[in-house]
């Protein structure tokens, strides 16, 4: 089995309450992929997740530090926590360009999945901002210069678009609320569709291979019915399997 590291799908949130004329806040860090992490290490893999908050500190800064694991998969967190160290932004020092160093580790051989959501490919208002950095390069599709979304609030089903190893026998996908316009390079290969849009497309950079989800791993866009979905880890471990070479 894979082992994998996820980095983003985190956030903190703040919280002010009002009780007339007085007010207090609170602050609480909240974990979107607790379900997948489960899901996947029941299955056998072992997932490191580096939450957002410390992806800017603490994602790899050198290809050996890569090399500890078969997979790597980005899943709701921007480019700029990739480029905006604190020695680069509060320090004004060059450093290490790790989207460019991600690129290079894939094309060596490594395996990169990126998941939608927000902060995902272009995402919300475009600040995910992917497009024409070296992720992009390297990923089967490409990403829109602009806010990318589709929010589908009726729910859209996947489908799927040809026979494949990671969705073969799942049986009916749950519907999903939303995902990302992404176009598919010409050498991919489109393996889902929702409203006919490109869903799971893989591909290959080099001697790596890339695989984009353009749905989210958890709520919103993941609704209710796809997180309670029975076949919910296999998906994505097979997306894993595969990306890691040992799923044909």
């Amino acid at each position: 089995m894979a082992k994998v590291l996820l980095a983003g799908e985190s956030w903190i949130s703040t919280t002010t309450e009002y009780k007339g004329y007085d007010s207090f806040t609170s602050t609480k860090l909240e974990i979107g992929c607790e379900d997948l992490l489960k899901s996947l290490r029941a299955l056998g893999h072992t997932v490191t997740h580096l939450r957002a908050h410390d992806v800017p500190e603490n994602f790899p800064w050198t290809l050996a530090e890569l090399n500890q694991y078969d997979v790597i998969m980005l899943s709701d967190i921007g480019s700029n926590s990739f480029t905006l160290s604190n020695g680069v932004f509060a320090g004004g020092n060059p450093s290490v360009n790790r989207l460019a160093l991600l690129k290079q580790w894939v094309q060596a051989g490594g395996s990169l999945m990126m998941a939608g959501g927000y902060l995902s490919f272009s995402g919300f208002e475009g600040k995910a901002h992917y497009h024409g950095s070296p992720i992009e390069d390297v990923l089967p599709v490409t990403i829109k210069p602009y806010d990318d979304r589709v929010e589908s609030p009726q729910g859209v089903q996947p489908l799927e678009a040809k026979d494949n190893p990671i969705t073969r026998g799942l049986g009916e996908f749950p519907v999903i609320l939303g995902y990302q316009d992404i176009e598919p390079k010409a050498a991919s290969q489109v393996l889902m569709t929702a409203d006919s849009a490109p869903l799971l497309v893989t591909g290959t950079a080099g001697k790596g291979r890339t695989l984009a989800y353009g749905t989210d791993i958890a709520p919103h866009w993941a609704s209710q019915d796809f997180m309670a979905w029975d076949n919910y880890g296999k998906f994505f471990s097979r997306c894993i399997s595969w990306l890691a070479g040992d799923l044909a």
